[in-house]
């Protein structure tokens, strides 16, 4: 990570941590809370690498770019943790991030299938200092992809609220 993309997100994390949340509710009172897996249909079966020479090679492959999405999740408002890939936006404000299941996706390492990938836009941005840490995102997803220079994307999120997570 270069080290002005690792100074927003120290000082994207100092604005969360300060930042009052907007709350976002199912019809039961609560969010659901997804993990990664949940992003990928119950009858898709991914290849798992055997070995550690196939392993190697998965990481250093191209991205797996038409990875099936959950289209029942279209619409849905949900909350999901992550890491950030900033985009768009300052040292104070961060407007547009790819949110990712492990750090260094897309930086570091070969970007994960596309429906690994979540592009997340913020109308009045997120403090930068929240995005140097593992995070919580809550917010409406959509099964539209998008592609950037670092990768193709599965789902689009438009992001309602971001918090710290302590459980990575």
């Amino acid at each position: 990570m270069s080290f002005l993309a690792s100074f927003f997100f120290c000082l994207t994390l100092l604005f969360a941590l300060t930042t009052p949340v907007v709350s976002a509710q199912d019809a039961k009172g609560k969010v659901p809370e997804l993990e990664w897996s949940d992003l990928v249909p119950k009858d898709y079966q991914v290849e798992i690498p055997t070995s550690i020479e196939h392993i190697g090679q998965a990481m250093a492959g191209p991205q797996s770019i038409n990875a099936p999405v959950v289209e029942e999740l279209d619409g849905k408002t949900i909350k999901i943790p992550g890491f950030v890939v900033p985009l768009e936006g300052d040292d104070e404000v961060v407007t547009e991030f790819l949110l990712v299941p492990y750090f260094g996706a897309c930086v570091h390492v070969p970007p994960p299938p596309s429906n690994q990938i979540i592009h997340v836009t913020m109308e009045k941005g997120a403090p930068a200092s929240a995005f140097y840490d593992p995070i919580w995102i809550t917010g409406t997803i959509s099964t539209e992809t998008w592609k950037g220079d670092l990768a193709q994307v599965g789902y689009k999120m438009k992001g309602l609220e971001v918090a710290p997570y302590d459980d990575f």
